[in-house]
């Protein structure tokens, strides 16, 4: 049995926080949405820890894990839910013993299956592939084939997560592909009609991909 694809949420690159926090909530209670992922950029540790005081309370008082980028050392000593690590942010059996065995650990394994195994290895909640498509968030040559998510969704039970560039108008063969979740950025901060309509925008296609 296939589990239902869910909606993980990437912070814009760019925010203030306090009044970020209005925008966040709006979008958590236009839908269902599993994580929020904290992901500021060339920020010292004071205004990160700053930004996560004021926007984790959001995301956990309606039951959402809130995760940090990058930071597994932040996240444990923050009350974060978790960290998502990339390939320059250390190796992940580190990152999985800063958080301990109760924290969630998220992967960038971008388009290879080898990293990803060593990944689920090394003791990650999840891994993550992409991008899919060319992002207007983050530039990058590398490119996820669909292929690889329906491998992974096959033969694998770790979860795994979709990104780059996903909207409304192109989710449906990611999700009928097997990505567990998709995480998006501009798909929902950047939705004419504001980030609860970009909430609903991507539910809806999600479920009825």
């Amino acid at each position: 049995m296939t589990r239902p694809c869910q909606l993980y949420l990437i912070t814009p690159p760019a925010l203030v926080a306090a009044t970020f926090a209005d925008t966040l909530a709006r979008a958590l209670d236009a839908g269902e949405v599993a994580a929020v992922q904290l992901r500021l950029k060339d920020v010292g540790d004071d205004e990160l820890l700053r930004a996560i005081d004021i926007l984790r309370p959001v995301a956990q008082s309606r039951d959402v894990a809130f995760l940090l980028n990058d930071r597994a050392d932040l996240a444990a000593r923050s009350g974060c839910d978790g960290a998502h690590v990339g390939a320059s942010d250390g190796d992940v059996a580190t990152a999985r013993r800063l958080l301990g065995p109760d924290l969630q650990l998220g992967v960038s394994c971008y388009d290879s299956r080898e990293l990803a195994m060593l990944a689920g290895e090394a003791g990650a909640d999840y891994v993550a592939f992409g991008a899919i498509y060319e992002s207007p968030t983050k530039q990058t040559d590398i490119r996820a084939d669909l292929s690889l998510l329906g491998w992974w969704s096959e033969l694998m039970e770790l979860p795994c997560v979709a990104i780059g560039g996903l909207t409304p108008a192109n989710c449906a063969p990611v999700v009928q592909a097997g990505a567990d979740f998709l995480a998006v950025v501009s798909a929902v901060w950047s939705h004419p009609d504001g980030a609860a309509a970009g909430v609903r925008a991507m539910l809806a296609a999600i479920h009825a991909a």
